[in-house]
């Protein structure tokens, strides 16, 4: 299934990567069990993870997990770094900065 940002709520978009995450974890021949042990995630909820029965997954317990399936150097696509923007600039090149206002000036 393909990701829309118009059509997906956040409890099917858990669904979809606790589906996903079985698939990689059976692909990689590693039991629950194992998963369990290594991210240090109890088998019940991993189990409803992986099953679609979970709605809800905190950030902590997916990058546990996706380390264990040696994943966790993708995170950074979730949101990639922005390139400077231009504006930073002056036109003589150097970076400029930002200046805040003492108190007593405002």
């Amino acid at each position: 299934m393909i990701f829309t940002n118009d059509v997906l709520n956040p409890a099917e978009a858990v669904r979809i990567l606790g589906l996903r995450f079985r698939e990689y974890r059976m692909h990689i021949r590693l039991t629950r069990k194992d998963v369990s042990e290594a991210s240090g995630i109890g088998m019940t909820t991993l189990y409803r993870f992986e099953t679609g029965h979970m709605t809800d997954i905190s950030f902590v317990t997916l990058f546990r997990l996706l380390r264990v399936l040696g994943l966790s150097g993708n995170w950074e696509s979730l949101l990639p770094a922005l390139p400077e923007s231009p504006y930073l600039y002056y036109d003589n090149g150097k970076k400029a900065q930002r200046i805040r206002k003492r108190k007593s000036e405002l």
